[in-house]
Formats: structure tokens, sequence, C-alpha cells
């Protein structure tokens, strides 16, 4: 039996992008990372190119990163990724999941939809409307519909001027296309990172936050820790992914005074929290789930379990 040839989209260089190829390559001897900038298609020869690769000619395609900022032409690339996926190679996420997480909105209405507890959330395009809603949360984060790791988000308190809150707006207007608003809620310093594989639970692990930063993102300087969940915790993340059909992803959870709530569910999530805070080498458990679901069983596949180490960003 010949083994899947499967193929990483992501971004060249990046840990969680080749730590990925090199799992499958490990188990298949077969290695391409896809960089969706550089990815044509031929309509007329039915081909999807990456340099001499045709992606119509693989088995799978693991979506880990489709672009290093999210934006409306990151639908675009999924939709290129469809056009393989309707021809018969197997997606990992499927594209239309892809689609609806890369959207905040999108992604948002799916959890409203599912009865998933969020932070008050309010979304629209009128000023004045948006206005009263920070006034009336207190406090309040606005959120770029297109973005990664708390990149472009505006916070906003109730001690700031109505002015002060009137140039936010106006300035977050500016590149968006529609507010959306969300009341914060009152953390105890971190926020958990729960795993999931093919919708079954991996791992938990926490984000303890830069006391100079309102945020726990590791961009801002937080750190991962492990953390070990309860069953209703558990049962909590995996309603929140089962909104979706993932093949891989983290859901975002946050610990308050009123009970857990979900942030949001990541169309991607990355291997570098179950990995420092959980000793779990999630890649080498996508791999396998991967490779099983296009035909090939791996024996000697590990459990995903290893001593810390160091890795680059």
């Amino acid at each position: 039996m010949n083994k899947p040839r499967i193929g990483v989209i992501g971004i060249p260089g990046k840990w969680s992008t080749e730590v990925l190829a090199d799992r499958l390559e490990e188990r298949t001897g077969f290695r391409a990372v896809i960089d969706m900038s550089k990815v044509e298609l031929r309509l007329d020869t039915n081909q999807l190119m990456y340099q001499n690769l045709d992606l119509m000619t693989l088995d799978g395609l693991i979506i880990k990163k489709i672009s290093e900022v999210y934006s409306p032409a990151t639908e675009d690339r999924i939709h290129l990724l469809s056009y393989a996926e309707r021809a018969g190679v197997k997606l990992f996420s499927p594209t239309q999941s892809v689609g609806n997480l890369v959207n905040r909105l999108s992604g948002t209405l799916a959890l409203q939809q599912g009865n998933i507890p969020m932070p008050k959330t309010r979304i629209t395009e009128n000023p004045e409307q948006a206005f009263a809603t920070v006034r009336k949360f207190g406090s309040a984060i606005l959120k770029p519909l297109y973005s990664t790791k708390a990149r472009g988000m505006i916070m906003l308190t109730e001690d700031d001027s109505d002015e002060f809150v009137r140039n936010a707006l106006e300035e977050y207007r500016q590149s968006q296309s529609i507010y959306y608003i969300q009341q914060t809620v009152k953390l105890d310093g971190r926020d958990l990172g729960m795993v999931f594989v093919g919708g079954e639970y991996l791992c938990t692990y926490a984000r303890v936050g830069n006391k100079d930063s309102w945020n726990t993102t590791i961009n801002s300087g937080g750190k991962y820790e492990k953390f070990e969940p309860d069953a209703a915790l558990i049962e909590l993340g995996r309603r929140a992914q089962s909104c979706y059909d993932l093949s891989f992803t983290t859901v975002d959870i946050a610990l308050t005074n009123q009970g857990p709530v979900v942030f949001e569910v990541s169309a991607f999530g990355g291997f570098k929290g179950a990995l420092e805070g959980c000793d779990i080498d999630a890649a080498s458990v996508y791999a396998d789930f991967v490779l099983q679901k296009c035909g090939l069983q791996n024996d000697t596949s590990k459990d995903g379990v290893l001593q810390k180490k160091e890795i680059a960003s």
C-alpha cells in the first residue's frame, strides 16, 4: 500500500508549520510545505500548482496556517483550496469550517446558535449605537473581524472620556466594515486553551498574562501552564468546537465570577500551548489522525507525550 502524500498549508520557516511537516515526513517519507501566496489555480488544465507540485495530486492537505494576517483576502485562498476539496482531495479542516471561523462575526454567530456562553457582544454599523453600547458595557473591547492573538483590538474603559471613545470608534471604523463590541470580563490573570483533535479532547493549558498587558496572549508576554479542567468544563469546550467541523482546534475559555465563557474557537489552533503547558506533542497526534483518515494507520505512532524542549517562534 502506498503511503498517503499529505501537504501542509502554512508559513514556511514557522515552527508550528515545520513541526507538522516533520511529523508527516517521519511517517510517510513525503514533505511539502505550501505557501498560499505562491499557489496558482489553472482552470484550463485543472491544476492547483505550488512550484512544481500539483496539489490536486495529493491525498490530503492540512490547513495549518492559511495566511500570516487574516483579511478578506484569506477567504480567496480558501476558495482556491475548496477547488481541490471538491475534486476529492481531503482537507483538514474542511474549507467551509475554516471560512466560517476566519471571519470573527460568522464564528460568533455559530457559537450563539449553539447556545455557548460568551461575553456580552453587540454588532452594529451605526457609530451612535456603538458609542451607546460602549458606555452601557462600561469596559469593552473593539475586535476586528479578521485578526488573531489580540492584534488590532482596542480596549475602552469607563474612565475614558466621551471624546476618547468617539475617536477610538472612528479610528476602528477606518479599517472595519462594522463595529464588533464585546464587554470585558474579569479574569484571574489567565485564560484557557482547550485542545481537540477530530472532535476528541486532548488537553488544556492556561495562558497566564503579563501584568503589564490587559490580555493574556503569548505575544503580549504571557506564558503557558498546565490546567486540569473538570468534566463540565471539558463538555463546554466540546460543545463549542462541535459548532464547527474541525480536524484540530483550540477553544479559548475564560473563567469568570459569573461562570466560564468561550471567547472563540480557533480555525487552526497551535501546538506550542500543548507542548509547553502539557508536555504533549499535538503535532504528532494530529499527524496520526490525518493519516488514519487518509487510510494509513500508523502502527508506530507515539502517544504524543514528551519532555519540554526549546522551540523557535
